[in-house]
């Protein structure tokens, strides 16, 4: 089943706020618990699992910055704010 504009947008806000410092934080525990490789190695980890993260996510956060699709069209797309045109 497909998610809604509304429900991908609030699971993306859930993911970046909760569920990437979570990755954030058990990457670097694992990290940890090995001997410090050297800068680029280290470097090269955290590159990779910076794009691994967002893999399993792409389907949550694709289209979610742009306009809401079932959103009923604006009709007064011809006056501005202040209803001066």
């Amino acid at each position: 089943m497909a998610l809604s504009y509304k429900a991908r947008k609030r699971w993306s806000i859930f993911i970046l706020l909760f569920g990437l410092p979570a990755y954030i934080a058990a990457a670097w525990f694992i990290i940890s618990l090995f001997e410090r490789p050297s800068i680029w190695v280290e470097l090269a980890v955290y590159v990779i699992l910076g794009f691994v993260w967002a893999i399993p996510f792409k389907s949550v956060f694709l289209g979610v910055g742009q306009a809401d699709p079932d959103a009923p069209p604006d009709t007064n797309r011809d006056t501005d704010r202040d209803g001066d045109r």
